[in-house]
């Protein structure tokens, strides 16, 4: 193919663009002087999309007036002169601030209009008419981002259909659309269809996606209507590609050739997904269309794959996936006989190889078409049909409220500094620079990391550790019902007393049994424990975080086995189940890297003369009781601290889950621990756990549990003994009652989705979880509606099969507990939902009461099960007070877009962790050190800087230097 062919064609389009200017850009409507201003100064361009963005949340001119001094009144704000005069009126009161308000609103709905066709389907056959009068196709696209509930896929099903059914009744009347092919059409976003697509449940999403498409295509061949199918994120690229296979072959649809799916060329794994797809239309005879487009979501998918530190699935640089679009472009095209190719994007020449390649090809013009965004670079599209080829532009019907989020990605686009159409129309730059052959680089990103850098939890997603995954739990099946005994010392010991840990999920199905100690193996424990420790205490920082390190590693290479153990022990669904190990692994990495940084101690108090070293020794033996519902997390924490900072320690972990103990000692045992130094405990905590507690010779105690033993250790704790010699350091997390505030411009999208996670996640049984949602008036109807929705949409059942959201509970006192909380709050406020559970198992419903109190029993006290007390309240002031009022301070969250409501929270929410626009549960090692105050804890917060020293004694030793009059310093002058 000839690059200068593309120059000369990609030069015919610009000549034919002369003089015109794309109505984004044009500065002589309000719109195109923000997007100058915009793309001038960054900073009024993040206030202006975050502006934007809530725009439709706020339901009166004073709200609109209050956001904008927020966004736009901040210090050091530079406004551009048109807008000055609005600003200036919202700063004022009375009537001009209204009007100002209005104004300022009315032209923000007009920009958004400008890329929307209309509101609903017959609002928009006006402006598809007007489509087809300019010469140009179209296919319709319902705005909308993901839905929450199967109540909202409902509506978006019938939406499609209802759609496909106005266009095959009004659009054959135009006489404009005589001269288009293919005139209807419409897109199909699958996360709107169905609200539970999870890509670790491959099988069953795809089998639910097509049942919801199926209705759709069969009308559409019905109707002669072509269907194409959005391509959104990456994570549901697969089932995107194998729900449309399944449709397209069904047969049902045998004869259909208007199926089409769009494929993004900034994606990694593109051109090779597309070359499949071709080999499978011939393979079943079939032909499709494919809508080859850059990709939207850039931003979001690097920063996913950052935060989540998995290889970033979008390249890097412009200039590839520029390169990539051509050559699947080429692909595409030379398979014109099984695809056809809808060539969508804005950049010339990207249209103009497009066209040169078809040519090379032996195709006309009418082989393939190209495809815009509707309100976008008019300029080019009239240049294209002016050569023959057919456009079709991408026409957007919806609210305004779904719409803004579409508005703000294409705003984003537009003012982005790689953007073709920025640089063509706004920056005027050179046709040898626009129409340069795209260079791959190929480079991959590394996104900065800080000082510690987590494990990745898995993708699910992936068909490779999907596999992994069911091969584990297939595996740990096969090795249930194991005898596990007591190791005191590096000998295992049996004892008489026995207990069954059983799968909560299948009461009849026992996991294991294992030795109960009793108070004479708590003393076999402290006397191997004291006699290691005088060695282990003087082993080098370096050697105990090796030993660390390498647990790390054998956990990582079981990741599979440990958490399929979790998923059979204590109910914790998949992702669930893989994030508990993750945060082991973390909390191993971690406290090795932190011992080894506090190791070295501090002689900055040193003069010359005098040597001042300040550091820290270990105190001694320790005792580690820790909890069920983070088995191996929690525990590994706990253990971890204790062994790195040179002591030695009683692990006695939870009842319910001493086999996931088990599997820690374990890893413990293969890393090279010599024997004495961790010690292996099971036992009732009424009998050992408390003799360990009272015990003169442990020096400190770790717990993670409730209020009630939280407060009886320390309580025992303090029991002194004539022989003590010492005071025991108690670090202990005893829960919480850890609200949600839903402001009144909170985006409910966000605030729904992250109150159910952390409401009803592991069925509640987290002390960092969602009990209270404290929502401001103007949002709670909407709010409680949309959550009530979702909540009926989890799926509920068995965490062994991969679309489970929510298990059982621990066990039948958990059960019994929780169940009564719901009787208590039955009887104080309404009960606006209960979910339907299996009858098999300990299973709890998801239960959400309304009209709650804030000195309601479930809105004061902490339950640990699938129950949300919703209260509605006046203002955020009044929000803030009443999710402080209760004894505890552990997490706290907040659904806000208003930068000063935010600022508040941060000041006067008074929580050990407060997260801000996103779940309050899921703590990550170094990024979120966790734990509270009040009663909900004491001591410094696990996976922080601080936490270690709890586990040491600081000493400062300051030695005389000076002899004679003569230092050692003194030689270096």
């Amino acid at each position: 193919m000839s690059q200068d062919q593309i120059f000369e064609t990609g030069k015919r389009i610009l000549d034919a663009m002369k003089g015109q200017k794309a109505s984004i850009f044009d500065k002589s409507w309000w719109t195109g002087k923000m997007m100058d201003w915009a793309m001038q100064k960054p900073e009024f361009k993040v206030s202006l999309f975050r502006f934007v963005d809530v725009l439709p949340y706020l339901n009166s001119s004073e709200q609109v007036g209050k956001h904008l001094k927020e966004y736009f009144m901040g210090d050091g704000q530079e406004l551009p002169p048109f807008f000055q005069w609005g600003i200036g009126s919202i700063a004022a009161t009375g009537i001009g601030s209204k009007i100002a308000g209005t104004a300022i609103k009315k032209n923000i709905e007009q920009m958004a209009r400008q890329f929307i066709v209309g509101e609903n389907a017959n609002d928009a056959l006006k402006g598809l008419h007007k489509i087809t009068d300019n010469g140009y196709a179209f296919t319709v696209d319902i705005l909308g981002e993901a839905a929450l509930s199967e109540t909202e896929s409902r509506h978006y099903q019938n939406e499609y259909l209802n759609i496909i059914r106005t266009l095959h009744a009004e659009v054959p009347k135009w006489k404009s659309a005589e001269k288009i092919r293919k005139p209807l059409n419409v897109s199909v976003k699958l996360s709107a269809i169905y609200s539970q697509i999870n890509p670790a449940a491959f099988d069953h999403t795809v089998s639910e996606l097509k049942k919801r498409l199926l209705p759709i295509f069969q009308l559409a061949k019905e109707l002669g209507v072509f269907i194409n199918l959005d391509m959104e994120s990456y994570a549901h690229k697969a089932v995107t590609l194998q729900a449309f296979k399944d449709v397209v072959s069904d047969p049902s649809m045998a004869g259909y050739t208007l199926a089409g799916i769009a494929m993004q060329a900034y994606l990694r794994d593109t051109e090779r997904d597309v070359a499949d797809l071709i080999a499978w239309t011939k393979e079943q005879n079939v032909r499709i269309t494919v809508r080859l487009v850059k990709g939207a979501y850039w931003d979001y998918e690097a920063l996913n794959a950052s935060q989540k530190d998995w290889p970033c699935p979008v390249f890097i640089n412009k200039a590839d996936t520029d390169a990539s679009f051509e050559r699947i472009t080429a692909l595409l095209l030379q398979n014109n006989t099984y695809v056809g190719a809808a060539i969508a994007s804005h950049n010339v020449r990207s249209i103009a190889h497009a066209m040169v390649c078809a040519k090379d090809c032996g195709l006309d013009a009418n082989a393939f078409e190209f495809q815009t965004l509707f309100g976008m670079a008019e300029p080019i599209k009239q240049a294209i049909i002016q050569m023959g080829y057919q456009v079709r532009e991408y026409a957007p019907v919806g609210a305004l409220i779904p719409g803004m989020a579409y508005l703000v990605r294409r705003l984003l686009e537009n003012t982005s500094n790689e953007s073709w159409l920025k640089m063509s129309f706004a920056d005027e730059t050179s046709i040898d620079t626009l129409l340069a052959t795209p260079v791959a680089k190929n480079k991959s990103w590394t996104p900065p990391h800080t000082s510690f850098a987590n494990i990745a939890v898995a993708d699910f997603g992936d068909a490779n550790q999907r596999d992994k995954m069911i091969a584990a739990l297939r595996s740990v099946k096969s090795q249930l019902g194991r005898h596990y005994p007591l190791i005191i010392g590096g000998k295992s010991i049996d004892s008489k007393t026995r207990n069954t840990s059983v799968n909560p999920t299948h009461p009849d199905q026992i996991i294991g049994t294992y030795a109960m100690a009793d108070t004479m193996h708590a003393d076999q424990a402290i006397a191997a424990a004291q006699k290691a420790f005088q060695t282990w205490r003087y082993v080098p920082v370096k050697e105990r975080a090796t030993i660390l390190r390498n647990a790390a590693d054998i956990a990582e290479s079981r990741r599979f086995e440990l958490s399929a153990m979790q998923v059979l022990e204590v109910g914790k669904p998949w992702a669930e189940a893989d994030a508990d190990v993750c945060e082991a692994i973390d909390f191993l990495r971690y406290y090795a890297q932190e011992m080894e940084r506090i190791a070295s101690g501090d002689m900055s108090g040193s003069v010359p003369g005098e040597t001042n070293w300040y550091h820290y020794i270990p105190k001694g033996v320790g005792v580690v009781i820790a909890p069920w519902n983070f088995p191996l997390a929690i525990s590994m924490g706990m253990v971890a601290a204790g062994l790195v900072t040179g002591n030695c320690i009683i692990y006695k972990p939870s009842e319910q889950s001493t086999i996931v103990g088990t599997q820690l000692m374990a890893l413990f045992t293969e890393a090279g621990l010599p024997d004495g130094v961790l010690n292996f405990l099971p036992g009732k905590g009424s009998v050992v756990g408390n003799y360990l507690v009272e015990n003169s010779h442990t020096s400190f105690v770790t717990f993670t549990g409730s209020r009630e033993v939280g407060l009886s250790i320390i309580q025992h704790a303090n029991h002194f003994e004539a022989q003590q010699d010492h005071v025991k350091r108690i670090v202990a997390e005893m829960g919480g009652k850890n609200a949600i505030i839903v402001d009144a411009d909170a985006d409910l999208d966000e605030a729904v989705a992250g109150v159910l996670k952390s409401a009803f996640g592991f069925s509640g049984q987290k002390c960092s979880a969602c009990s209270r949602a404290i929502v401001l008036e103007e949002n709670y109807d909407r709010f409680v509606e949309r959550l009530v929705d979702a909540t009926k949409s989890m799926v509920i059942g068995d965490p062994i099969v991969p679309e489970t959201v929510m298990g059982p509970v621990i066990d039948h006192d958990a059960q019994t507990k929780i169940l009564s909380y719901i009787e208590k709050g039955s009887q104080q406020s309404h009960m606006i939902y209960q979910g339907s559970v299996p009858t098999d198992g300990y299973f709890v419903p998801p239960t959400i009461f309304t009209d709650v109190k804030p000195d309601h029993s479930i809105a004061q006290e902490e339950i640990f099960g699938p129950v949300l007390a919703i209260i509605k309240v006046k203002t955020f002031e009044d929000a803030i007070a009443i999710a402080n009022g209760t004894p505890f301070a552990l997490t706290g969250g907040v659904y806000s877009r208003s930068p000063i409501n935010i600022e508040i929270a941060k000041r006067d929410f008074n929580v050990g962790n407060l997260y801000i626009n996103r779940p309050c549960t899921g703590a990550i090692v170094h990024r979120h050190p966790f734990g509270g105050f009040k009663l909900s804890g004491v001591g410094s917060k696990a996976g922080g800087p601080d936490y270690l020293l709890q586990f040491m004694e600081p000493r400062n030793i300051s030695e005389n230097t000076m002899r004679r009059g003569f230092a050692p310093e003194m030689l270096e002058k």
